[in-house]
């Protein structure tokens, strides 16, 4: 009995493992402050992440009053986003809804940052495709 018990237990612990270190970790944040403190713990969110599951997958869609984290002239963390986008599986993407109703141009945007047609859609469509969801607010 204890021989069977110590396998149940040693291939449940690997399959545990196993889920813990699934590629298919995929999260999207949902972020539409223009606070620093909420605009700096998505920030350390998606760091997080990407350190603890290097193959995670991570989008970050920015609408609302949110613009400014990436706007080059007004980021007080380009350099965080700039190495993040340069991960392999994050993204930064804007609303271009929220772009042009802010009277934003995708020149003023950090570099690697990318634009959505709609970002409460595409908030939508990702859960579908079975995406986790994580609302940043203030």
């Amino acid at each position: 009995m204890k021989k069977y018990l110590s396998i149940f237990l040693s291939l449940t612990i690997l399959f545990l493992n196993s889920k813990a270190q699934n590629p298919d970790y995929k999260v999207v944040f949902d972020i539409t402050s223009s606070d620093p403190a909420s605009q700096n713990q998505v920030i350390r969110e998606v760091s997080l992440i990407k350190e603890g599951n290097p193959d995670a997958q991570v989008e970050v869609v920015l609408y609302g009053h949110s613009l400014d984290l990436v706007r080059k002239d007004k980021s007080q963390f380009t350099s965080d986003i700039q190495r993040l986008v340069n991960l392999n599986g994050v993204s930064f993407n804007v609303c271009h809804i929220a772009m042009e109703h802010n009277k934003v141009d995708s020149s003023q945007l950090i570099p690697g940052v990318g634009i959505v047609p709609d970002g409460i859609y595409e908030i939508i469509k990702k859960q579908r495709e079975g995406w986790g969801y994580i609302k940043i607010s203030p």
